[in-house]
């Protein structure tokens, strides 16, 4: 069996063959990013093994069509965390970097975690929609925030005496207000960029309720389970589906817990049994089990009541919200796993 390692640059891509058995170096072979290329890698691939499998750093943004030209050929895909490519570069024979060395490191880097436990690359489907969807509104939100900020700032050098409740600039009624309170005001400079900040704000709103009401019905229809859970709100189910991208990538749900960073790691040596808060993993989908943490303790009395016990304990709010989010991520997978149940007729 071939280990296919692969180092994916924007212009061109590396990949070395390693023997599965021996670790050996069997070849490499560079080819430019299109897809002439892409078929001059799998045509030399196919001339080592049969059996092969692909290794790619998990770097998507380069390597996502690579990845795509190689599912529809039916090749086997597992993808290398980028933080274990630190390691295998330092942990390996040949000194200094270049692409071949980082190729030939991304294939042993597989060998070592192991095949099986890596997770596999597979065609796209809704998750991706959902997740760009959704990485897409918090980019708008995120300007939002930045302009509306800016916006205050002027508000505040125009009319000192201007109290503004929380979530002012969320209101179309409030908007509309200060629109025509910065029409009839002298058009100065401040005056003119006030103006246009406002009207730019209206267009994110506009833009961001839109998204929301495109990701309702993809939610519904891909995993409407989880918008039954109490606190899973439209969008926290859109992020979690597009942040764990298919159920099948996880065999057991220790697995999610480790890829979301909710999961203790083991810390102890000799007599002193320890675990440590684990700061790594996918932040954006620990973000979303937080919020659904939060959430299910406010609506959920059965949560709720989880909580208090585990405060009762001596725990601290934070450590039982985390208590809580490792048991989160076994039921997101179960529900995700389950069958959605088909409307009747």
């Amino acid at each position: 069996m071939m280990v296919l390692g692969t180092d994916a640059h924007k212009r061109a891509h590396v990949a070395a063959g390693v023997d599965f058995r021996s670790g050996e170096v069997v070849g490499d072979v560079r080819a430019p990013v299109s897809r002439e290329g892409f078929g001059r890698l799998v045509k030399w691939a196919r001339g080592l093994d049969r059996e092969r499998v692909w290794a790619i750093e998990d770097c998507r943004h380069v390597s996502g069509s690579f990845e795509r030209f190689l599912l529809e050929r039916g090749e086997r895909i597992v993808r290398v965390a980028p933080r274990l490519m630190g390691q295998a570069r330092r942990g390996g024979r040949e000194r200094g970097k270049s692409d071949v060395i980082d190729a030939v490191a991304v294939a042993r880097a597989a060998l070592r975690e192991g095949l099986q436990a890596l997770p596999t690359a597979r065609s796209d489907g809704p998750e991706l929609e959902i997740r760009l969807l959704v990485d897409h509104r918090e980019r708008l939100v995120r300007q939002r925030t930045r302009l509306g900020n800016d916006l205050l700032w002027h508000l505040h050098d125009l009319w000192p005496e201007l109290r503004l409740p929380a979530r002012a600039l969320r209101s179309h009624q409030r908007l509309a207000q200060l629109a025509r309170r910065l029409a009839r005001a002298e058009q100065t400079a401040r005056v003119q960029i006030a103006r246009d900040e406002l009207h730019r704000i209206v267009e994110l709103t506009r833009a961001i309720n839109r998204l929301q009401a495109q990701l309702a019905p993809m939610v519904a229809a891909t995993a409407p389970q989880l918008l039954t859970e109490p606190g899973c709100s439209v969008l926290t189910a859109a992020k979690l589906i597009g942040e764990i991208a298919g159920p099948d990538r996880f065999r057991t749900d220790a697995q999610l817990a480790r890829c979301a960073g909710v999961a203790p790691i083991p810390a102890s040596s000799g007599r002193r049994d320890r675990h440590r808060l684990d700061r790594g993993g996918n932040r954006q989908l620990n973000a979303a089990l937080h919020r659904l943490a939060i959430n299910k303790g406010r609506l959920c009395p059965q949560t709720a009541a989880y909580l208090a016990r585990k405060q009762a304990e001596g725990k601290t709010r934070m450590e039982a919200l985390r208590c809580l989010k490792r048991h989160l991520a076994r039921r997101i997978l179960q529900l995700l796993k389950t069958p959605a149940p088909t409307p009747p007729t």
